[in-house]
């Protein structure tokens, strides 16, 4: 495939509150962005693009009476969006155990699925650094995907590029080893 932009399906998952649905908002235009985001009910789709990829991403519910929904995706992401909040240490162990039951999910395990980690809200005084993040998500564990994790804000869209830019880089490479 030439210089043409690759396509591809993300997932957007996290627990209910981590910051998901803001986090889509604020990669989209300025002039397309809603001044109000309201928690996923269910799952929606939403589109962005970034370094040379076009996203189809699904925003799939964190609330915990949903998260069975998050495994009706997994055979058509191309890529998983992470979403953990960085400033609610106690929750940090039902993220770990959601990560995990979705890393080992048969659709998922063994696939070099990319696998960003946006520890969001990391411009609250209290947040916990990416380092820290990690650690606790046992993230050093994962050797069947890439990975990476950053600090963001999905309020003020600081550290989201970082971490879009070095999913790109995946995806298109992903693409042109294919």
């Amino acid at each position: 495939m030439g210089g043409g932009v690759t396509q591809a399906t993300v997932l957007v998952l996290g627990l209910d509150n981590s910051g998901k649905s803001s986090l889509l908002n604020a990669l989209r235009p300025p002039e397309q962005r809603a001044s109000l985001t309201v928690p996923t009910v269910a799952h929606k789709q939403d589109q962005f693009q970034s370094g040379g990829v076009s996203f189809s991403a699904w925003d799939v519910s964190g609330a915990s009476r949903m998260r069975a929904l998050w495994e009706r995706h997994y055979r058509y992401a191309n890529a998983v969006i992470f979403v953990v909040d960085a400033a609610d240490h106690l929750r940090l162990v039902v993220a770990r155990e959601e990560l995990e039951l979705m890393l080992a999910h048969p659709d998922m395990f063994g696939r070099r699925v990319p696998l960003l980690v946006l520890a969001n809200k990391s411009d609250a005084s209290h947040a916990l650094s990416a380092t820290h993040v990690a650690a606790a998500l046992g993230l050093e564990r994962i050797a069947d995907k890439p990975w990476h994790i950053c600090a963001c804000s999905a309020l003020t869209g600081s550290g989201l590029a970082d971490g879009i830019a070095w999913l790109a880089r995946q995806l298109r490479e992903q693409r042109s080893n294919k």
